[in-house]
């Protein structure tokens, strides 16, 4: 039989949130971790969700397309900001000497 998606869950720190769903999703995720919990350990589906969200946003190819040229145009204008700033600091003259 074929291991879920999902697979193992890390250890790691947590925040707390409190969110609604329809019930039958709730149903449905209580199914994945009663099977979740016969092919690794016991879990419930609480502690599901996080480990869910996280493999579902990681394998969103728009938003880690967006978020890599967010990404870019951040260090762009980082490097930018340095390299004026080191033009400037590099002028001839810029220490007051003549």
């Amino acid at each position: 039989m074929a291991d879920l998606k999902l697979g193992r869950l890390p250890k790691v720190g947590l925040v707390r949130m409190t969110i609604g769903i329809p019930e039958p999703l709730k149903e449905e995720l209580d199914r994945y971790a009663a099977e979740h919990s016969r092919l690794y350990e016991p879990v419930d589906a609480a502690t599901l969700i996080p480990h869910m969200l996280e493999a579902f946003i990681r394998s969103d190819r728009g938003y880690r397309s967006r978020r890599a040229q967010s990404e870019r145009g951040r260090t762009r204008q980082r490097k930018g900001v340095a390299a004026s700033v080191t033009s400037v600091a590099t002028r001839p003259g810029s220490d007051g000497s003549a």
